[in-house]
């Protein structure tokens, strides 16, 4: 079945250029194309294309108030293309809190060594994010979890913890949200494993995914927390800077010889790698840059997973969350044989369910979990280790 894509732009060559890309392969169709947001709503009702992709900075009607225009009414996914700056960067977190599911750099020699290889990807993540309808407006700015109302997950609650404030007075602890969380996560069962280690891994659909987590975690969560989200360098400092403003712990872009301290969240930067060294008493975080051809992913969840397992052994808790291919696999395989244990998402509440389907059909799957039962089942496992 061929995916109709709308194409909006104010460029007429990045129209031209990008129909070209998608038009190459059968399965994707431009049925259209739009100059600006007001266009875009207006074609977006009457033709129904099965994706749009979107540029953010347009005249008449911005990409981001188009898109919230457009899934007020439909449940279209949008592609968002950005540019690789900060104003870029907190323009694309704007527009996946509207609703847009994913977004690219729109220099397409930022995604790839080549134009052969750019096409590919482009064309791959059409393809990809086609497959996920989304439910209007996200939660992206919001503790509220708009996966509860995912089709096809197991609860129709959402995390509770919104309107928390962060700080000393007042702030959640632990017990206190394992409790709000109970009712609702009633027939999970904590496995009763020890844990010094959080890590997290993910990629398409990850900065959602990753701030509903986030954002329902109490201030005094007892362990580090280690995030490997696929994005680009320009992205992950502002991308760090926002979560720190909403959640409760503090979370900060990683850096060279960070020691891992309970109730942080340490961002990968894009572009590097993250190592964990040390101990599993007193264990630092090395970022180094990566030249090697082998590893597509920089920085790569293979990677970070490999080293925890070696440092923690089996005190780790690696969860993988939605995302495109099966970075994360060799990595959680080797934390397994180490005697950690892995939890992957859902395919319902995924954007892609790659990552997560890579991990369960190489069967190092501990526990399937739907997005929005993350959090609180995290506190959960580790309150009982």
């Amino acid at each position: 079945m061929t995916i109709r894509v709308l194409i909006v732009d104010d460029s007429s060559f990045f129209r031209r250029r990008l129909t070209e890309i998608l038009n190459s392969d059968p399965q994707l169709e431009v049925i259209d194309t739009a100059s600006d947001g007001r266009e875009a709503v207006t074609k977006a009702l009457a033709l129904k294309p099965d994706v749009i992709t979107m540029d953010i900075e347009m005249p008449v009607l911005d990409g981001i108030s188009a898109v919230r225009e457009i899934l007020q009414s439909q449940r279209i996914p949008i592609l968002m293309f950005s540019s690789l700056t900060h104003e870029g960067a907190k323009a694309t977190f704007d527009a996946l809190e509207a609703g847009a599911v994913d977004f690219l750099p729109k220099k397409f020699e930022d995604i790839a060594r080549d134009k052969e290889e750019a096409g590919n990807v482009l064309r791959e993540r059409v393809r990809a994010v086609a497959r996920k309808r989304p439910l209007g407006r996200t939660t992206f700015n919001s503790s509220q979890s708009a996966a509860a109302a995912t089709p096809g997950s197991r609860s129709s609650m959402p995390v509770s913890g919104a309107g928390l404030t962060r700080g000393a007075l007042g702030r959640p602890q632990l017990t206190e949200r394992l409790g709000a969380n109970a009712s609702r996560s009633a027939n999970f069962k904590a496995s009763g494993h020890s844990y010094k280690l959080v890590a997290i891994g993910t990629s398409t659909g990850g900065p959602v995914a990753l701030q509903r987590i986030l954002t329902n975690l109490p201030a005094d969560f007892p362990l580090p927390i280690i995030l490997i989200q696929h994005m680009p360098a320009a992205f992950t400092g502002a991308f760090a800077q926002r979560l720190n403003t909403l959640a409760k712990i503090e979370i900060k872009e990683a850096a060279d010889n960070d020691i891992l301290r309970p109730g942080v969240a340490y961002l990968a930067p894009g572009g590097k790698q993250m190592l964990v060294e040390g101990n599993d008493s007193q264990a630092r975080l090395r970022i180094k840059e990566d030249d090697s051809p082998r590893i597509t992913f920089k920085p790569s969840v293979d990677v970070t997973f490999a080293t925890a397992a070696r440092v923690y052994q089996d005190k780790v808790l690696a969860v993988v969350l939605t995302g495109m291919g099966a970075d994360g696999r060799e990595g959680a395989r080797m934390l397994k044989q180490a005697g950690s244990r892995v939890w992957a998402q859902d395919e319902a509440s995924s954007v892609v369910y790659g990552m997560p389907q890579a991990i369960a059909a190489a069967g190092l799957m501990d526990l399937e979990v739907s997005l929005n039962e993350v959090a609180s089942r995290l506190i959960t496992e580790v309150q009982h280790g």
